[in-house]
Order: structure tokens, then C-alpha cells, then sequence
């Protein structure tokens, strides 16, 4: 007994060392240099290995995905406080969120822009992303006034979403972030 429990933590640390370095890689060099060769050289391990744990690179790209979603989630509980007013709790989840996008590029186009295999919006959706969405709505719904709050939500997030992607592709002239998101932050809290 004791065997099997060395070797499952033995596999939980080689699928995290794999996801970490498919991270590691794609922040440093882009998600085209994410291949299970270069994966299998820089862990060490051959690539038969690598496909006993993931089946092919969107599998690796949605474990990555899921990491972002754990940490998205952590970076907003943390900075909302409970009971916080609702202008200061929205901008403070905006800010976050915009700020979490631009830190860690790769990690966000694993969790919204790449093919990831991981279901949205569905009753397969992973426990991460239904973690993300309710830490959000916690927040956005102290504004939503008469809209239904994962309505208000999925809207909110989508303006959040085009923010962070159109400042990143320079489609919107970066010295203006602050006021774009102040304006957005007026007009979700005026509701």
C-alpha cells in the first residue's frame, strides 16, 4: 500500500513539473515553443512519459489553464475584501484581473485564448473555472442592480476580457489603461 501511494505522489509531481515547465516555456518563449519534445528535454523525462500524463499539448495548455483560473481566483479573493463598498470592491477586481492578463500572458491565452479542452459554461465545467466565475459574480453582483447577476456577470467579464486582449494586441494605446478601466468601473457600479 504504502508503494501505491509513493507512486501516485510521484505521478502528481511529475504532471505538475510538466505543467510548470509548459508554463515556464510558454511565458518565456511563447506557447509555439510548447512541444512534448522540448517538454521531455527540459524535465527530463521521455516523451512516452509525457503522454501518460496528457494526450497531446491542449491538455497541457488546459492544466495550465486550470493553474491560472486557482490563481486568478486567489489574486481576487485577496484583494476584495468582505463587506468592502461595492466601487471599491468592483475596481479592485478589475484592477486585478487586468493586472493578472498582463502579468502572465501565456497563462491567460492557455485559459481564454488557446484550444484547451476544457468546457465553459456546461455541467462539465471544471471546479477552477466555476471557482473563477463565482469569485467575479460574488463581487459584480453588489452592482448588478435589476440585472440578473451571472448575466451582469458574463458581461462584466466580457468588457474586462476585451480590455486586457485589445490593450495587449496594441489596439488600444496602452497610456490610456487607467482612464478606459475607470470609465468601465463608473459605468458597471452606476449599473
Amino acid at each position: 500500500m504504502q508503494t501505491h501511494g509513493r507512486k501516485e505522489r510521484e505521478r502528481a509531481q511529475r504532471h505538475q513539473l510538466i505543467v510548470s515547465a509548459a508554463r515556464e516555456l510558454a511565458e518565456t518563449e511563447g506557447w509555439d515553443a510548447v512541444t512534448t519534445r522540448r517538454l521531455a528535454d527540459r524535465i527530463e523525462y521521455s516523451q512516452p512519459v509525457l503522454y501518460s500524463h496528457f494526450r497531446g499539448k491542449n491538455e497541457i495548455v488546459g492544466a495550465v489553464a486550470l493553474d491560472g483560473f486557482t490563481e486568478l481566483t486567489t489574486a481576487v479573493r485577496s484583494v476584495v475584501p468582505a463587506g468592502a463598498e461595492p466601487r471599491a470592491a468592483v475596481a479592485a477586481l478589475a484592477h486585478t484581473y487586468l493586472d493578472f492578463a498582463e502579468q502572465h500572458p501565456a497563462v491567460y491565452d492557455a485559459m481564454f485564448s488557446l484550444s484547451n479542452g476544457l468546457p465553459f459554461a456546461d455541467a462539465a465545467t471544471p471546479p477552477q473555472l466555476q471557482e473563477a466565475f463565482a469569485v467575479l459574480r460574488d463581487t459584480l453582483s453588489r452592482v448588478a442592480g435589476s440585472v440578473e447577476p451571472d448575466l451582469f456577470t458574463e458581461v462584466s467579464w466580457a468588457a474586462l476580457h476585451g480590455l486586457a486582449t485589445l490593450t495587449r494586441a496594441g489596439r488600444l494605446p496602452a497610456e490610456d489603461s487607467a482612464s478606459r478601466l475607470e470609465v468601465l468601473v463608473d459605468r458597471l457600479v452606476a449599473g
